[in-house]
């Protein structure tokens, strides 16, 4: 499942579940919706992600191409190591930002409410881990 939800410069895409072929289907739309809220920064979510294959790797590749075509930045906050992984071994781990300080919540819940993700957002350069 994919949730959009926006602020006046931020829009954060929350994505549950499993990023795979078996979610194809969404992701044009999902892109669509993304470039026309013309936002100058994307968060993706990934705290609830629980399986990313190549195809998941090709669409956020295609989140953060279409942001950069636009002047916007691409962060990935929760993101775990495996799906980092992927991105690196497809050469494209460079094109996202990288939220450090957010912390998931543990219970596997979903993204703690604590704000430091945007503080690691908005930093000109990207941070890895």
């Amino acid at each position: 499942m994919m949730q959009i939800s926006t602020s006046p410069s931020t829009a954060t895409l929350t994505i549950t579940g499993d990023l795979d072929l078996a979610q194809r289907d969404g992701f044009p739309e999902v892109v669509s919706r993304l470039q026309g809220l013309g936002r100058q920064l994307l968060v993706v979510d990934m705290c609830d992600v629980t399986f990313l294959d190549s195809t998941g790797a090709a669409f956020l590749i295609s989140l953060a191409d279409a942001g950069r075509r636009h002047g916007a930045a691409t962060v990935l906050r929760g993101a775990a190591q495996r799906d980092l992984f992927v991105l690196e071994i497809c050469g494209v781990l460079d094109m996202f930002r990288l939220d450090t300080e957010h912390r998931c919540r543990p219970d596997g819940t979903g993204a703690a409410e604590d704000g430091a993700g945007a503080a690691a957002a908005r930093e000109d350069a990207p941070s890895r881990t």
